[in-house]
């Protein structure tokens, strides 16, 4: 399942969070350097959706807010 997930770095409260759209908003306590913001946001993904962090893979993205996640249950 890919999903399109929108990032927040260095956020005081690290949670997931769905707009009305659907779009999922993923909030992590990392800066967005040297790819420490993707790798938590990994980590809370697979958090949220029960798997192992091998299951979940980046597609698009990697250096911008929004990213495109493959989540492999």
């Amino acid at each position: 399942m890919d999903i399109t997930v929108i990032v927040h770095p260095n956020s005081k409260k690290p949670r997931i969070d769905k707009d009305l759209l659907g779009t999922m908003h993923v909030y992590v306590s990392q800066p967005p350097l040297e790819g420490k913001a993707n790798k938590a946001v990994i980590e809370a993904l697979a958090e949220h959706f029960k798997v192992a962090k091998s299951c979940v893979n980046l597609l698009r993205g990697e250096k911008s807010k929004q990213k495109v996640f493959r989540i492999i249950i």
